[in-house]
This record gives structure tokens, sequence and C-alpha cells, in this order.
């Protein structure tokens, strides 16, 4: 995927900060404290166009144009009275250019702020080292490690919330499976390979695990979703200080692209009972940041077109804070 155009810092020189239009950096730098402006920058005024190159050929230079005042073929110029005349004197002669005169062809001058590209032939340019890692809306994308500590915290208390109102039904279900499990203990603890199959689980455990599923998965939107709708963070993400923002903007998420962004990873729950084919398709998602670049998404994050970037740390406000009356701005002990 290609960095989306915006202004980046220079990685070539990091005082700087310039403008990548998706395929070069083009404009002039500017300091990497200032405020860069809405959009790309001006063109660059183009170049004052090169002297032509003289003009191949095979014999000399045509004669030299009539003298007059002023003129170089007036006296004392080899081709102006009384200057000696003779064999080996005479006006010097332009023979053909020689190899590499002027400039390659296929080459042309610089346009809009970028070069039309190398000749024919020629080795392209390449950007020397890693391209500069992309800061959607100037902010710092969030690394693997601190996205999944804030997805663990966020399972922790959805696990807890599982516990006080799921709790019952997975007594139940557990109580429905308990002959089986016992069976199964003491076959393997007695060393009983008897090939008779073990005793069914109770009637209602098929239902209990569907109850089970349909609640957990309901629990987890009911957390995850309106939080991220209105402020693009969970708690985990709070304490991470990280943050979910659109791609294009940004602003929240909105309750729609939060439903998209959280049903490619929640809903699977639903098909854990399927051989746990819902816990796969959840495990692919949480390890595709590893595997993006370089906007490091998620499946749920291309889906609802996202991306999770650092929340830099809150400044005090120097207007706003209280000053310490013994120790005013400005003096130093």
């Amino acid at each position: 995927m290609t960095v989306q155009p915006g202004w980046y810092v220079d990685p070539a020189e990091p005082e700087t900060r310039r403008y990548w239009d998706g395929e070069g950096w083009i404009g002039a730098p500017i300091p990497v404290d200032a405020t860069p402006p809405e959009g790309p920058p001006p063109p660059e005024p183009a170049p004052a166009p090169a002297p032509a190159a003289v003009p191949a050929g095979p014999g000399p230079h045509p004669g030299p144009p009539a003298a007059g005042p002023g003129h170089p073929t007036g006296p004392g110029h080899p081709t102006g009275p009384g200057y000696p005349t003779g064999p080996g004197y005479g006006p010097p002669s332009y023979g053909p250019p020689g190899p590499g005169y002027g400039p390659p062809p296929g080459y042309g001058p610089p346009g809009a702020g970028r070069p039309q590209g190398p000749p024919p032939g020629w080795p392209y340019p390449t950007w020397p080292g890693r391209l500069p890692e992309p800061r959607p809306h100037g902010l710092r994308l969030a690394s693997f490690g601190v996205r999944l500590v804030a997805r663990l915290i966020d399972f922790g208390i959805v696990f807890l919330l599982n516990a006080a109102v799921n709790g019952w039904f997975v007594w139940q279900f557990a109580l429905g499976y308990a002959p089986v499990w016992r069976e199964g203990w003491r076959r393997a603890s007695t060393g009983d390979t008897t090939t008779e199959p073990l005793p069914p689980p109770g009637e209602q455990t098929t239902g209990l695990l569907v109850v089970i599923l349909v609640i957990a998965t309901a629990l987890w939107f009911a957390y995850e979703v309106p939080s991220m709708a209105a402020r693009g963070q969970t708690f985990g993400k709070r304490v991470m200080r990280v943050r979910a923002v659109p791609v294009e903007a940004d602003q929240p998420l909105g309750f729609g692209r939060a439903t998209r962004r959280w049903s490619t990873l929640g809903l699977p729950t639903l098909l854990w009972y399927c051989c746990g084919l819902g816990l796969l398709l959840q495990l692919v998602d949480a390890v595709s940041p590893l595997f993006d670049h370089p906007l490091r998404q998620a499946l749920h994050d291309k889906r609802a077109q996202t991306v999770v970037v650092q929340v830099p740390r809150a400044t005090p406000d120097t207007r706003t804070a209280p000053r310490d009356r013994a120790n005013p701005p400005g003096d130093t002990p």
C-alpha cells in the first residue's frame, strides 16, 4: 500500500519536513517545528532554459559573419586585416562534439518540483535506506506490542463481565458435561482401553453453549462499540495511549464505522462451537498488523478504513497552570 500524501519528516534531513505526494518528495523543505500548510506546497518556479547545444556536423563551422564595428573579426582578430596569413594560419574550425557532450538523451529539465525521471537504460534512483514511516494526521503509528497489551486489558474486562452475567449458564454447561469428563478421566487414570463410547452429555448442553456465545458476543459489543464510536478508545486503549482514527480525517469513528470494525473481530465468537473456527479467524485478524505495511492495519482496520495511532502525552498549558509564587518564571536559583 502506498504512503498517503502529506507532510512528513525527511529521513535524510530530520530537522526538516517535506511534502510526500504518494510518489516522491515535492516542494521546498520547511523546519520540522513549523506548522505545515494545508495541502501540497506551491509549485517551484521553472528553471531558466539551458543554452542550446552546438549542432554536430561533419565539416568546419560556416564562414564568419561580415566584419563591422565592434565585431570580433575586426583588426587584430585571426580573420581581420593585419593578421598573418599562410599555411597554419586561419580561422579555427569546429568539429563534431565529443562523446558525452550535452544532456543525456531522454532526460528533460525538471518539471513541477520533480525531474521527469532517468534516461532510458539508466538505473532508477532509490531512496537511501528505508522509506519514511507514515504519520497519519501527524501522529505516530502504534506498535503491535502496545496494541496487544491494550487488547488483553479489554479482554480481561470482558471476561469479568461474562463471569458476572454468563456465570450461571457456564455452570449449567459444566454440569451437563461432567459425566463425560469423569468417565474420560477414569479411563485415562486406570489405563482402561475399552472401545465403548463415552456417555453423552446432557440434553441442554447444545442450547446452553449457543446462549453462552450469544451473551458473550453481546457483552463484547456493548463494551467496545459505543466507546470506540465516540472517542476511538476503549479502556485498554486509553491506558496504553492509543486511538483508532479514520484514514481520511482525524475525527470520531461514528457508530457505523465502529460497528464494522468490531464485527470483523467480534462476530466470529459465534463460530467457536464449529471446531474452533471462530477462534482461528480471530487469531488471523489479531496477528495481521505484523504483515501489513506501511500502515500496520489489521483486517478489521482495513474493513473500517481506520488506523491505530499513538496519542501524544498532554503538555500542561502554561496560561492556565498555577504559578509558583516562590519561583516565578524567568528566575533562576
